[in-house]
Parts: C-alpha cells; sequence; structure tokens
C-alpha cells in the first residue's frame, strides 16, 4: 500500500480553507504529476494520494477530502467497485472520474455518472503526454475548483422573488428552488411568437446525465423536428453517448457526419473533437462539421452550433442550456434571441454547475429557467403550440 496523508482541517471555517482533493491512481508518476498541479492552486490542495481504490475507500473517512480523482484502471479495486463504497461513506463527495480514451473506459466512465460520479476526465495515453498536455492539466484544475465549489457556499434561506410578468413564472420558481443565487435579479423575456422547427441543445459538465432525462421525455418533439446536440465530450465518448441517447429517446441517434441532410425525427450529436454547424443546401439543412481550433476553450463548442442555425431556420429555433461549467452558448443564443427564436436554461438547483446556464440566464435571453425536470414537458407544450 501506497498512501501520504494530509490531517483534515476541523472546523466550521473549512469551507474557506483550500478544497481538499485526494488522489487516487497506480502510477506512481501520474500521482505526483497531478499533485504537483494541484498543490499549486491557492485555492486547492492535496489532502492524499493513494494507489489503489482499496486504499482510497479505507482511507476516504480519516482525510475527509472534498474531492476525488478516481483512476479507472488500479489493482485490488478499480475505480468503477470504489465509486459506491466511497460515496457510502461519504455522501457529498465530488468523484472525477479519470481514464485513458478507450471505448471501454469510456462505456465505464458514463456508467459511473449514473452511479453517482460528478464527473469525467480523459487522461493522457502516457506519462510522457501527460507532462506535456496543459489543456490535460488546465481541464483537471478547472473541473476540481467549479465542481468543489458547491461545498463552499453557505447554506441561505431561500426567498421568494419579487412578482414578475406572467410570462415568467419558472423565474419565480428557480428562485424559491435555489438558495445560491439571487434569481430575482434575472429576468425573462416572452417565448418567441414562430412555432420552432428545430431543437438545439448545448451542454457540458453533468451535461450527460441531463441529455438522458430530457431525450427521454422529449419523443413527440422528435417525431416533428430534428434535434441537434453538443456536448463538450472528446472521441470515442461521444460515440457511446449518441448509443445511450437512442436508447433512452427509443429514437434514432448517431454522432452527426459531415454533409448528411438533417431531418425530423433524429438525434443529431456533435462528435467529439469536431465543431458541428448548420448549413445550407439545395435541397435543405445539412450538417457541416470542422477541425478548427476551439471555441470558448472547447471543441465541440456550442456557439457555432446556434449561430450557424440561425442563418437557416432564423426565429424557428427553441435552443435549450443545460448544466455545464464556462459560457458557451451564451453568445448564440443572443443570436437566437435577436432573430426570434426562444432559450431555455437549466436552473440553478438541478445543474451540476452552473455556468451555461448561469451565463444565458444573467445575459437576459432566456423564455424560461427551469428545472431539469421540467424542460422536457415544457418543451413538448411549446412545439404543440402552446406559449408561455
Amino acid at each position: 500500500m501506497s498512501v501520504a496523508v494530509l490531517s483534515p482541517s476541523n472546523a466550521a471555517g473549512s469551507r474557506l480553507e483550500p478544497l481538499r482533493v485526494m488522489v487516487v491512481d497506480d502510477s506512481a508518476v501520474i500521482r505526483g504529476l497531478i499533485s504537483r498541479w494541484i498543490d499549486a492552486e491557492p485555492d486547492l490542495t492535496v489532502a492524499a494520494s493513494v494507489r489503489t481504490g482499496l486504499d482510497a475507500v479505507n482511507q476516504v473517512q480519516r482525510v475527509d477530502p472534498d474531492v476525488v480523482v478516481l483512476d479507472i484502471e488500479m489493482p485490488d479495486m478499480d475505480g468503477i467497485s470504489a465509486l459506491p463504497l466511497l460515496l457510502g461513506k461519504k455522501r457529498d463527495l465530488v468523484i472525477i472520474m479519470a481514464s485513458t480514451l478507450t471505448r471501454r473506459n469510456a462505456e465505464i466512465s458514463l456508467k459511473a455518472l449514473s452511479l453517482g460520479a460528478s464527473d469525467y476526465i480523459p487522461k493522457p495515453e502516457s506519462t510522457r503526454e501527460m507532462s506535456a498536455a496543459d489543456t490535460f492539466k488546465r481541464d483537471l484544475v478547472e473541473k476540481i475548483r467549479h465542481l468543489g465549489a458547491r461545498l463552499r457556499r453557505p447554506a441561505a434561506e431561500p426567498t421568494l422573488a419579487p412578482a414578475q410578468p406572467a410570462h415568467a413564472p419558472v423565474a419565480r420558481a428557480a428562485a424559491i428552488a435555489s438558495p445560491r443565487t439571487e434569481h430575482s435579479k434575472l429576468t425573462t423575456r416572452p417565448f418567441g411568437i414562430t412555432q420552432p422547427r428545430v431543437l438545439l441543445v448545448g451542454s457540458s459538465t453533468g451535461g450527460p446525465q441531463a441529455l438522458m432525462t430530457l431525450v427521454a421525455s422529449i419523443g413527440p418533439v422528435i417525431n416533428q423536428v430534428p434535434v441537434l446536440i453538443t456536448q463538450h465530450m472528446p472521441p470515442t465518448f461521444t460515440t457511446i453517448l449518441a448509443e445511450h441517447l437512442a436508447r433512452a429517446s427509443g429514437r434514432p441517434a448517431h454522432e452527426a457526419v459531415d454533409g448528411e441532410a438533417v431531418k425530423a425525427g433524429r438525434i443529431y450529436l456533435a462528435p467529439g473533437g469536431r465543431h458541428m454547424r448548420v448549413a445550407r443546401s439545395a435541397a435543405g439543412p445539412v450538417i457541416a462539421l470542422d477541425d478548427g481550433p476551439q471555441i470558448n476553450f472547447c471543441k465541440p463548442a456550442v456557439d457555432p452550433l446556434f449561430s450557424s442555425a440561425v442563418e437557416f431556420w432564423q426565429a424557428g429555433i427553441l435552443a435549450v442550456v443545460l448544466t455545464g461549467m464556462g459560457s458557451d452558448g451564451s453568445r448564440g443564443g443572443k443570436t437566437i434571441v435577436e432573430a426570434g427564436g426562444s432559450v431555455i436554461a437549466q436552473d440553478e438547483a438541478t445543474s451540476v454547475v452552473w455556468g451555461m446556464p448561469g451565463a444565458v440566464a444573467h445575459a437576459g435571453v432566456c423564455a424560461a429557467i427551469l428545472p431539469l425536470d421540467q424542460i422536457g414537458p415544457k418543451v413538448v407544450r411549446i412545439f404543440s403550440g402552446v406559449r408561455g
């Protein structure tokens, strides 16, 4: 057994102290590298560095970490076996699954999300690639910071928002549901008057599970119009996610292919590592994929999908922005609204991270801010002709 431990801090003031991170990986080199990255951040600290899932389970209550970076493939006890045991010992533990980019590991990572993991991150294939992987370092640190941030928020009593226009009851509901943000300061706008002809969805951290919930509840909409989704995700992972979306929705879902026609009755998912846009052809809208630079530090990014869709559908767009870090989708959401379309954001209380939906909500472009389980029914009503 290999374990390094720092004593947990006591007290009530711990939420103001650096987030405590446990690093679990059978490679001493990778553990050391990740630990150095974490300790270099003033708001993070390594609480423990252990070799196996069994070590992590045995140490978690004594070490009391806020966040665990959990490798999938390890001796004695792998990550997917350790996951439920860790959560059983500390319910609010944030667990980020880490794995190399294989189909098997992508499947396991998505399964881990359904078992309670907060997020996943693909690791570079080798220690040499790892040491040079600036993107991996940045993404890992940001995931730890943002997912752990909810542990730092002091509890507050929810307050009722002031009266709002009749078209925005959901903003009031969000204010009551989540004490974390002063939703009374958020404003909503009326839904567009044009009947939507396409549904666009953008998501990131927490997105896979949110997408499953959404597509399972919008079958009638998928039958009527095309559904285009951009989820921040690497290659291989999007292949697996598309298969899961097909099962959850009972409708055809696949990674989009460059040049294919966009048709009702299908779900198109942006493939990992490529931006998905909509282009015009003589026969109608088609998928346009490109391998350009990252946008909003992401590829695929949501903004290219949202903005390009306006060129074809104009006011006939309904867009949904689900849980995720950052602000991707905000600029494209503004473009949609300026063209006469509408945007719905997931509320803070049901978001794993209220970055992307929070950005569109604060930009004032949302027609509704809703808990996840209310978004699907609302979308169905809108496509059936019900407004407000």
